[in-house]
């Protein structure tokens, strides 16, 4: 059975789940008049994204659901298992909303641990499925760096405006990225790119992504002010140059960084980098010393990517494990630190005290934590 509620006997204290029972839900959001890169000549492109909502459930909820998933090679399926009812009654409330942004490519279960065990905290969680990002169907790598800031920014804008029928307030907001999806946070949250990023190699064509670049007022314009903290997993972008100084320094928000120190995809110099150069807001960086890319973010490596994949030449299980860590206690560990860092900045829980790790060393900076 492949489990995503697993918790090491390692796990510090803000791991696993919290106090209330968790209900998730299918759900949809469709952005309208987007840009098309392979139609830039044009605007008023339609993307849906196909979600999960994960929130509080009534008192007595029975625990445990599962996910049918499509694994890494984009042919093979899994069932995960894990403790949120599958369309439970939601516990009212106006709870604080995260939305959580998986990388390229990527699934909306990929971080379904941050996405339940936060919901059992007190959170209502969203996760989608970017469209031209995901297992089976990876299209261009510039639709994904043009759209991944459109795309979470879209998502809070169609959930504040659900706020009363979802149980949210539209005032607080978090903003989980891994991968490219951290790239999108750090845009989301003020970090605009570098000019020169336009010229990247595997930009959108027509210099589309100068929407992103900082200064401009299409950039200004993706500032919401509900959004009040970022996480960004493993951020892509610093090991290319997508930021320069005085992007970095017009984040807005609180940003906690996790970054493996082998990580061979984001580098970990350069995702130290983007932490040193956000000045202007409180920000932590958890290390996690030996390990890859992937490193918190992905749920376990369910038994059914161990295989060989013949459309990718190697097992999709590389996609979610890491060669030296542990990923349930990753997972726990991630967990502990974005329960903590999205309590201080969405709930206004205290600071829990900060747990001795073998393996793990933080980094704080900025005043506020």
């Amino acid at each position: 059975m492949n489990r995503i509620d697993a918790l090491s006997p390692y796990a510090p204290p803000l791991a696993g789940y919290g106090p209330l029972p968790i209900g998730v839900t299918a759900d949809e959001v469709v952005l309208e008049d987007q840009p098309d890169i392979f139609v830039p000549s044009e605007a008023g492109a339609r993307r849906v994204l196909s979600c999960e909502r994960w929130y509080p459930a009534l008192a007595g909820t029975v625990p445990g659901g599962t996910y049918d998933t499509l694994l890494r090679c984009g042919t093979r399926r899994a069932v995960l298992h894990g403790r949120a009812a599958r369309d439970a009654a939601a516990q009212a409330g106006a709870w604080p909303l995260v939305v959580i942004s998986h990388g390229y490519p990527g699934s909306r279960h990929l971080m379904v641990h941050l996405a339940e065990t936060l919901a059992s905290r007190g959170f209502v969680v969203m996760a989608c499925d970017h469209p031209g990002s995901v297992y089976d169907d990876p299209r261009a790598f510039g639709e994904t760096l043009l759209h991944r800031p459109l795309d979470q920014v879209g998502l809070i804008d169609a959930l504040v405006a659900r706020a009363d029928e979802i149980g949210i307030d539209d005032t607080r907001v978090g903003l989980i990225g891994y991968s490219m999806g951290g790239y999108g946070a750090l845009i989301s949250g003020g970090a605009g790119l570098a000019p020169g990023a336009v010229d990247f190699e595997r930009a959108p064509p027509a210099r589309m992504l100068a929407r992103h670049v900082r200064g401009g007022a299409a950039h200004r314009a993706l500032a919401r002010d509900a959004l009040r903290a970022v996480v960004a997993i493993g951020p892509w972008g610093g090991l290319y140059g997508m930021w320069d100084a005085q992007g970095l320094a017009g984040m807005r928000v609180p940003v906690l960084t996790l970054a493996g120190t082998r990580d061979d995809v984001s580098g970990y110099a350069a995702m130290r980098g983007l932490h040193d150069g956000m000045t202007g807001v409180a920000r932590r960086l958890v290390r996690f010393d030996g390990a890859g890319h992937n490193a918190a973010a992905p749920h376990p490596a369910p038994a059914e990517s161990h295989a060989m994949s013949d459309a990718l030449g190697w097992a999709p299980f590389a996609h979610y494990a890491d060669p030296v860590w542990d990923t349930v206690r990753m997972n726990n560990i991630a967990q502990h630190f974005v329960a903590d860092f999205l309590g201080m900045h969405l709930a206004g829980s205290a600071p829990a005290e900060l747990p001795v790790i073998e393996g793990v060393a933080v980094m704080d900076a900025g005043g506020g934590l």
